[in-house]
């Protein structure tokens, strides 16, 4: 066997780190087929190639399947990773090596007295290994690796897929384009999942924490977003006009730590709104004051959807933009000036209805695709700027602020529930407490969001209409695939091994739960639950 041992398994785990895969590079263009050729070193797919399947993501970047397919039964496991890594300006000089983990760990152990006392230690245990992506997250797709080749070897009755995508510290365009073949996937092999399972790793919840967990659901994660549209001035005689950086200083405010969309669900609270980015649409300097600024806030969801969250946000928008116009309507009496008109606030449906009816469908379209075709911008900039260009021929409602949904959309989802995952978490406590001294403690939302977000949808939630007919970019460079998701209805869990420092100069994986504990337990968890 080629990736069965501790060594091996480590030995993987250097290799596909090595194959520099960030987010948006070529790297991550080519990993599927680096990938796919080291999966032909098992007969089994030499054998079957069609077992072994590309799966288109847009900007030349490929999801990867890989099925280990039994006839004693249609049960199926789909075991999910994302190969796609953050990028790694942080290592500075040292970046080279943030894609080979021994060396870098060598090397951190030369220069150890640059770290915090924690880091030193774990330096010095020789417990973890350091790199780029060994946490977050080559080290499950490494044990999904070995959990299909020992069921090949083995002859497991149960069948698993192995599915691992780009672009998941982004948008996740990867798992969104993944689940939309699963269910030609589904057809074609006759498969019946029963059950999603990520390796995601063990999250700290905060600085210094020692515990290990395990999943039973993934936080949401939405952007609603503003575009403020002012009249612009000479900055010399400010009061003829009204800055947009103005208005949107009201509703960044007013979003900011708000807990006007805080839940509460197992003891588990969403973490606090925070606005992402805010930022000028003019382009140049000069000293015309602006008269469009764009915002977008990070909401963070358990039970709520896009729905909930628009009616709420768009509540603080009006009362914003209503302190917005009464404070300057009372620096105006101040300075003896005359208003330039009255804030109104609409959504980005309203705009888009309001202006499709003023010029028509043909120019209405010009409009949009003019954005959508420019390579050279983001889903959110493209967004902004689509509804910007609307705004232009609609002057007569400003002073506006404009409400919509700017990509990504992060569902949340929760198989707490669910008998099997119940039943799964108490053997998986039990086995690690037994053998291992460790006491797993379920945590019901990932707080890190993760692609679960898209392996399944309330088959009963039609809310994803409003975040559809506010989402300027929807169905042109970005979709979510709800009706697809609806259909999956399978459970799901996020179980994988510890780490720390996910995204940071010092991301780091322990050996010992990698190698050792984490292949164990997912293997016994198969067996135990699908293989009897």
């Amino acid at each position: 066997m080629n990736w069965n041992t501790k060594e091996q398994l480590e030995d993987l785990l250097c290799q596909l780190v090595s194959w520099d895969s960030r987010t948006g590079t070529e790297g991550e263009v080519l990993f599927p087929y680096k990938l796919k050729d080291e999966f032909f070193k098992m007969d089994h797919f030499l054998n079957n190639p069609e077992l072994l399947e590309l799966h288109d993501a847009g900007n030349d970047r490929n999801a990867l399947s890989a099925l280990y397919k039994t006839d004693k039964t249609d049960k199926t496991i789909v075991l999910i990773s994302h190969f796609d890594t953050v990028h790694t300006k942080e290592f500075g000089s040292k970046s080279r090596l943030a894609f080979s983990p021994r060396e870098l760990t060598q090397r951190f152990k030369e220069i150890t007295g640059d770290f915090s006392k924690e880091i030193q230690n774990d330096i010095s245990s020789d417990e973890y290994l350091f790199g780029r992506g060994t946490m977050d997250m080559k080290i499950g797709l490494a044990l999904h690796i070995h959990l299909l080749e020992k069921a090949v070897r083995e002859h497991w009755p149960v069948n698993l897929l192995v599915l691992t995508v780009p672009d998941e510290e982004v948008d996740s365009s990867g798992m969104r384009a993944a689940v939309k073949n699963l269910d030609a996937l589904k057809k074609k092999h006759n498969l019946d999942v029963s059950l999603f399972l990520n390796s995601e790793p063990s999250f700290t919840q905060r600085p210094g924490d020692p515990n290990y967990y395990i999943y039973s659901g993934s936080i949401g994660k939405i952007m609603p977003s503003a575009l403020f549209y002012g009249v612009e001035t000479h900055a010399g005689e400010p009061l003829r006009g009204l800055n947009a950086h103005y208005m949107a200083s009201f509703l960044n405010q007013k979003m900011e730590f708000t807990d006007a969309f805080s839940e509460v669900e197992y003891g588990e609270k969403t973490p606090l709104p925070v606005t992402l980015k805010n930022y000028d649409l003019k382009e140049d300097y000069s000293t015309q004051t602006s008269n469009h600024v764009a915002s977008l806030y990070n909401v963070f969801t358990m039970k709520q959807n896009a729905d909930d969250i628009f009616v709420k946000y768009n509540h603080l928008a009006k009362e914003a933009m209503n302190e917005c116009q009464s404070q300057y309507e009372k620096i105006c009496r101040r300075e003896d000036a005359k208003p330039v008109g009255e804030i109104k606030t609409i959504t980005y449906e309203e705009l888009y209805d309001y202006t499709l009816k003023k010029i028509g469908k043909e120019k209405m379209d010009e409009i949009i695709n003019k954005y959508i075709n420019k390579n050279d911008l983001d889903d959110r900039e493209k967004s902004m700027r689509i509804a910007n260009r609307m705004i232009t021929y609609c002057k007569e409602l400003v002073p506006l602020t404009v409400t919509l949904y700017a990509p990504p959309y992060y569902p949340s989802v929760n198989a707490s529930e669910d008998g099997l995952i119940k039943d799964i978490i108490q053997y998986t406590q039990s086995y690690l407490s037994a053998n291992h001294s460790i006491e797993p403690i379920e945590v019901h939302y990932f707080n890190g969001i993760s692609d679960l977000s898209y392996v399944t949808y309330d088959s009963h939630d039609d809310s994803w209409e409003t975040y559809k007919d506010n989402t300027p970019v929807w169905g042109r460079t970005y979709t979510v695939p709800f009706k697809e998701m609806q259909e999956l209805q399978a459970p799901f869990i996020n179980i994988g091994p510890f780490g720390k420092d996910p995204h940071k100069l010092t991301e780091r994986l322990h050996k010992e739960s990698a190698f050792e504990i984490t292949p164990r337990l997912l293997e016994n968890i198969i067996k135990e639950f699908f293989v009897k």
